[in-house]
């Protein structure tokens, strides 16, 4: 069989994205104290300066992974180091080297014990999640997704809130029960796959209905905990609450896309028939989560509750588009990915602004901010109108887009899913009306400095990218239209060989099935 992927040669620029966080990390315990912040910011930045070339270098118009490597790791069983990206991976990549710089300047002040040690598990674990992206071999994409765990646990136990042992001892508890599932997924597969960890040789195997309904719930489950999709929700808030600003960031902006994107790389193209069998009840748990959330969110005095409450409603809908199962749908949850991480990283950026002058996140506590804080409470407008999806800001796109390929589905399905952006626009303008506009409970607010040109510099990237995307979106949706295309078709292929009885699944041996196209994956 031919290799499905394009070797590139030359410089290996995704192993020096990945692994560059990790020698920085490595490195801030050789360097003066005084000096760690600007050296962890130096890697950051570093890493994203390295990231854009593959922007730049990326060829949009083949769905085939781009800038791969690949080394023999361990010769029995076959477990390689195989990495590459495409139109699906490449925007979660970037959107973890950008937001990397951001969470450093926010942590600047907020951190004050074990800054050597607090930089450089954010440095480690900015390897981890890029590992996660990158993956093509099933072996090291669990390493990656293990190796997540530690610095996040260390990020919530260590410098979290007073609650914090509680919040970090669950989280862990939640992605290990599903990192189990995981694993069981990855052995079966391997089993009946030929014998590979290969991701996409995996991709192209078909699977017996038995065999894909079973690994679908395992890999549902251990993908809907870091999602998270309703019922495995109830970590998040604690998390979001008990974490520091950065790990709250890092936390919504990209952990929680982990298990979307494993939905994308594993759950459709390995398991069509499944995933068609089972459609109804991820449609169906998607709609819960967008309604669920967002009635939360609205019972909310904690602003980082309610954004925390805000996001499983939003990420509902970035599972509503992945399971629309077409091209609108599926590009639409990719981007509203993105649009997420931005826009709520953003706003849990605003309450680590504030709570840094009122030592308060209450609602209450930080009323009628506009006047004392004009610019603080422009970008808070700005996020929140991003958030509740305006047209002209990043995820009105994504949304549309998502709710175009829920119709396509199901008119019904659409119009339920719609509800939620009228709940959000509820939630989101009434804590804006009390937070920036409301009347003060005291005079404490008339003596809040407003926002640093350290934090200037860290909000004004991201309102560049809401009205970016929002206005011209095409750069972002034209890198994706290959990929997600040759996703559809393979599915829909797979499901039509499925179909055909095959002589070589006697005695339960299963064999490869024919590439779909030259073009796949």
């Amino acid at each position: 069989m031919s290799d499905p992927t394009i070797q590139t040669a030359g410089f290996p620029w995704l192993t020096a994205v990945v692994f560059l966080p990790l020698a920085g990390a490595v490195a801030l315990f050789f360097i003066k104290e005084s000096l760690v912040r600007w050296a962890a910011l130096g890697v950051a930045l570093a890493d994203l300066g390295l990231s854009l070339p593959l922007w730049v270098l990326f060829d949009p118009s083949t769905p085939r992974m781009q800038f791969t490597e690949r080394v023999s790791w361990i010769a029995s069983p076959p477990i390689n180091y195989s990495v590459g990206v495409d139109g699906i991976s490449l925007p979660l990549l970037l959107l973890t080297t950008f937001l990397t710089p951001l969470c450093v300047l926010a942590s600047w002040k907020a951190i004050e014990a074990r800054i050597r040690e607090f930089m450089a598990t954010m440095l480690i674990m900015e390897t981890a999640m890029l590992g996660v992206f990158v993956a093509l071999d099933f072996v090291l994409f669990y390493v990656f997704w293990e190796a997540m765990l530690i610095p996040m646990y260390l990020i919530i136990g260590v410098w979290g809130g007073p609650n914090r042992l509680y919040a970090a001892v669950k989280f862990f508890l939640y992605t290990l029960a599903g990192s189990v599932l995981l694993l069981i997924a990855i052995l079966v597969v391997f089993f009946h796959g030929g014998q590979t960890f290969d991701i996409l040789l995996l991709s192209r195997v078909g699977y017996s209905p038995t065999v894909q309904n079973w690994v679908f719930w395992a890999f549902f489950i251990a993908f809907a905990v870091k999602v998270p999709m309703f019922p495995f929700h109830t970590w998040l808030p604690d998390a979001h609450v008990e974490a520091p600003t950065a790990g709250s960031v890092f936390l919504a902006s990209v952990l929680l896309k982990m298990g979307a994107y494993g939905f994308l790389r594993i759950t459709l193209p390995m398991l069509p028939d499944a995933t068609e069998t089972f459609t109804p009840i991820m449609v169906a748990l998607s709609l819960i989560a967008i309604l669920y959330g967002a009635y939360m969110a609205l019972a909310q005095v904690d602003l980082k509750k309610l954004i925390a409450y805000s996001s499983v409603s939003h990420m509902g809908f970035v599972t509503l588009g992945i399971f629309a199962l077409n091209a609108q749908g599926i590009e639409g949850a990719i981007l509203q990915m993105v649009n997420h991480g931005i826009t709520t990283g953003a706003l849990f950026l605003c309450v680590g602004a504030i709570y840094e002058r009122t030592h308060s996140r209450m609602i209450a506590d930080n009323a009628g901010l506009a006047r004392p804080m004009p610019r603080y409470a422009t970008v808070l407008v700005i996020f929140a109108l991003s958030s509740l999806g305006l047209p002209g800001t990043n995820s009105f796109v994504g949304e549309f887009l998502i709710l175009v390929g829920t119709f396509l589905w199901s008119p019904a399905a659409a119009a339920i899913a719609s509800l939620g952006v009228i709940l959000a626009a509820v939630y989101l303008l009434w804590m804006v009306q009390r937070v920036a506009f409301g009347l003060p409970d005291s005079h404490s607010t008339k003596r809040l400095r407003d926002l640093n040109l350290r934090e200037m510099a860290t909000f004004v990237p991201l309102v560049v990218l809401v009205f970016w995307i929002g206005l011209f979106p095409n750069p972002v949706l034209t890198g994706m239209h290959a990929s997600v295309n040759n996703l559809i078709e393979h599915v829909d292929l797979e499901k039509e060989l499925s179909a055909i009885p095959r002589e070589s699944e006697q005695n339960g041996q299963l064999t490869m099935s024919p590439p779909a196209s030259a073009g796949d994956h």
